[in-house]
């Protein structure tokens, strides 16, 4: 959901979207639109957070 406000989407344009997805892909490609999406996030969010990790490890080990 935050993605969505970074790209500041009202209602009406997300439902627009959805509707000519709709129009053009058909309702059997949703749930595999999903899944791919879903599992991109997580993959985004997992290496975020490995940089964030190394980078906190870098600045801790630094203080030696």
């Amino acid at each position: 959901m935050n993605i969505l406000l970074l790209l500041n989407l009202g209602v009406g344009e997300i439902a627009f979207v959805l509707i000519m997805y709709l129009i053009f892909f058909g309702s059997k490609n949703i749930p595999s639109l999903a899944k791919d999406l879903g599992s991109s996030i997580r993959k985004v969010k997992d290496a975020s957070n490995s940089v964030k990790k190394e980078i906190k490890d870098s600045i801790l080990n630094s203080d030696d």
